[in-house]
């Protein structure tokens, strides 16, 4: 079995890569997918974050209003830190679940887990190797600006995330997703073919 770290910035087409992953076999964990899952009504992250925030970051039928926890953590650098410390571990353990379940069942599996915020510290703890998916900036804002997102707002969300080419020196692999959807979908397709030779 082979894990992927797959990252990128915002904009740079890491779904639409995950995507094509996927098509080819591999099988995808989406980290913001199982951020959402695992604070389920009466899970355990769901209970850390009532019991630190209360119960005003609740809807009426008990699923967390994310944007008001949101505003309840931004800019307070303390409260980010406990959220992560509630939310994370489970994410962590749930991540390790799918993928023991995974290689249980396909030894040769090529996993593919979708880390948004994914760090060189995660090779070998988390991953084997490290893909990001690149694109220049006027690119990334070309498709913001596609998904409604105001222009100035869009730069400062890339720039609030880790450079793409501080990403780029710590990756095994880069898919440049500059080009047309075909020409992605083939570096993908090389990539799996190159992976299942090793």
């Amino acid at each position: 079995m082979v894990i992927l770290g797959l990252t990128g910035s915002v904009g740079t087409g890491k779904s639409t890569v995950a995507g094509f992953f996927k098509e080819f076999g591999a099988h995808v964990i989406d980290w913001d997918k199982l951020a959402r899952e695992v604070v389920r009504p009466h899970l355990r992250a769901w209970q850390g974050i009532v019991d630190f925030f209360g119960e005003e970051v609740l809807n009426e039928d008990l699923t967390l209003d994310r944007q008001k926890l949101a505003n309840m953590v931004f800019g307070d650098q303390e409260k980010v830190e406990r959220l992560n410390q509630i939310v994370h571990p489970e994410i962590y353990r749930e991540d390790e679940r799918l993928a023991k379940e995974i290689g249980e069942l396909d030894p040769d599996a090529i996993v593919v887990k979708d880390i948004p915020l994914l760090t060189k510290e995660a090779r070998g703890s988390l991953v084997d190797k490290i893909v990001t998916v690149a694109a220049r900036e006027e690119v990334q804002l070309e498709r913001l600006e596609k998904r409604g997102m105001d222009i100035e707002d869009a730069r400062n969300r890339i720039k609030s995330q880790l450079p793409l080419e501080e990403k780029i020196k710590f990756s095994d692999f880069v898919i440049d997703n500059n080009g047309s959807v075909e020409e992605t979908r083939a570096q993908v397709e090389k990539l799996i073919s190159v992976l299942k030779k090793s």
